[in-house]
């Protein structure tokens, strides 16, 4: 990395709302690098309960506009990363004592209507001690309603954007750490930002100037604010709040999922994932700490485990739990006293602007606000960056998702035609993780031998190249829990491995992020899975 010519804008933090805004800038004709410490994605952004949702229990708090906007949205992220986002149906078993059934008929309601015309069907009652989708379920949970949402993988979301930001010109510095930003004159005049980076691959420092600076730092956000302002302005009023999710092996079949309601007024989701298991979450915990050490709570996971088994026949405990991650939310302080009550819109803190080199710091959002969210942002920000074009990621595909007409379906008919020597599991894979991007993976491929070595689970050689050379991986944890969630179906072995084959391709993890643990920690391996399924 060397020191460049002035940005228009600079953004420091890699998760879904940095690289969304990175993306939009750069589609709008604005220089743009984005800063991220670690990789993209290794934070908040890759612990997600995964859901591309409106958020029906918003509705009890009655924040309309959100949810509204949230289930717009749904659609448009539907249409731009079909490879990425599909539709899923959630069954929700009615216990009157928790909440009553009219009052939940009266928000599917408004759920099926309040965004609009929906490529989704509507919700409907069910009788859970005929219906199939019942069966799973203990004895005497006889009503329930089902309704539509959207699963989707956040950190390939994440990537997607980024990957989609460097078309278009933007600069993705990964595992390049921020140490300060200050307001200095150019030899105009004209107000800018010094932006201080520390290149965690060749331990050089840099300055990168810009117009504008955006903080979507996440936990950290409020950190770099500070920094940045140095003590003056308002200072962003943040909570902070830890949600932690189990995986356990399968516990039905179907491509449905499960909304359990909890006796705390919450709600707990049971969603199918990677073929052989069920992802389970989330908890809503007040933290304080260190948000790159979080970690899941053995509390927490018996209280995921007590709610599913309130409504599950096949009861589970600690032992059953395969895999376990915890994410730190950051969201904005709006003095609620219940941490389950703390608003999930996101809020935009201005510092500046006119005379004065613009900061935003971007607090709260959801995964699935994130492209509206960008939109607002450029907006903000319209006077100081006069040169920007018009809005446009309404309507445009993230890549890998030109599917054309035929959609999935007609992706995966197509690649059995050009790649008959492909594995069907492989295939099925690479479509939903990469889309018509799967071209640019295989190559001029002809067989598997010609993908190189097997490094495990079919991971060859060419897939390691392409998320190397494409996608800004550097590391195992990067391929195996960020890009793919390979490292669910792999033995221990595996990233040993991959590490291995990684060595030659020059420098991982950054300096800094060695005394911390990933996000995603496997509680225990094993070392041979069922076959390899496909998410969700």
């Amino acid at each position: 990395m060397q020191e460049s010519d002035t940005y228009d804008l600079v953004v420091v933090g890699g998760g879904i709302n940095g690289t969304s805004i990175a993306r939009d800038a750069a589609g709008r004709g604005l220089s743009v690098a984005l800063v991220e410490k670690g990789d993209l994605a290794a934070a908040t952004s890759s612990a997600s309960s995964k859901l591309i949702h409106g958020g029906l229990r918003y509705l009890e708090r009655y924040h309309f506009r959100l949810v509204r906007e949230c289930l717009a949205e749904r659609e448009v992220m539907l249409r731009a990363a079909p490879h990425l986002v599909w539709p899923m149906r959630f069954v929700l078993p009615l216990r009157d004592h928790l909440r009553s059934s009219a009052l939940i008929r009266a928000g599917l309601f408004l759920y099926d209507h309040l965004g609009g015309p929906s490529r989704l069907p509507h919700s409907r009652r069910v009788h859970l001690d005929q219906d199939p989708v019942g069966e799973p379920l203990r004895p005497g949970l006889a009503r329930g309603a089902i309704y539509s949402d959207c699963w989707g993988d956040d950190a390939r979301l994440v990537v997607s954007y980024a990957i989609d930001a460097a078309a278009r010109g933007a600069r993705i510095l990964t595992r390049s750490m921020c140490l300060g930003a200050r307001r200095r004159p150019d030899a105009t005049g004209r107000d800018g930002w010094d932006v201080e980076v520390l290149d965690g691959a060749t331990a050089h420092t840099v300055s990168l100037r810009c117009r504008a600076l955006v903080n979507t730092g996440g936990p950290w956000a409020r950190e770099i604010h500070g920094m940045a302002v140095n003590g003056g302005g308002e200072s962003p009023a943040i909570r902070l709040v830890k949600g932690s999710h189990i995986v356990v092996p399968r516990l039905y079949e179907g491509d449905h999922a499960y909304v359990l309601q909890n006796d705390d007024q919450r709600v707990v989701f049971v969603l199918p994932f990677e073929g052989a298991f069920s992802l389970i979450g989330t908890t809503d915990v007040p933290f304080v700490g260190r948000p790159a050490a979080v970690a899941v709570d053995p509390e927490e996971i018996d209280y995921l485990c007590v709610a599913v088994n309130r409504y599950f026949r096949s009861a589970i405990s600690r032992e059953s739990v395969v895999w376990a991650f915890a994410g730190v939310r950051p969201l904005v302080d709006d003095g609620a006293t219940d941490v389950s009550a703390i608003t999930r819109d996101y809020v935009l803190v201005t510092d500046g602007g006119g005379e004065r080199a613009p900061l935003v710091s971007v607090l709260g959002g959801k995964i699935t606000t994130s492209r509206r969210l960008a939109e607002v942002v450029l907006d903000r920000l319209a006077n100081d960056l006069p040169k920007a074009g018009p809005a446009w990621t309404a309507t445009a595909t993230l890549p890998g998702g030109d599917f054309g007409l035929d959609g999935l379906d007609g992706c995966l008919r197509e690649g059995r035609l050009r790649w008959p020597w492909l594995p069907a599991m492989t295939l099925r894979r690479y479509v939903r993780a990469y889309g018509t991007r799967a071209e640019t993976l295989i190559g001029a491929a002809t067989s598997l031998t010609e993908m190189g070595e097997d490094l495990g689970g079919r991971l060859y050689e060419a897939e390691v190249a392409y998320l190397t050379g494409h996608e800004f991986a550097r590391t195992a944890d990067d391929i195996l829990w960020r890009r793919s969630k390979l490292g669910l179906h792999l033995g221990s072995s595996a990233h040993e491995t991959l590490t291995a084959a990684l060595s030659s391709r020059g420098p991982g993890r950054a300096p800094w992020e060695n005394d911390v643990h990933p996000v995603h920690l496997p509680i225990h391996q094993r070392s041979a899975m069922s076959p390899l399924g496909m998410a969700p």
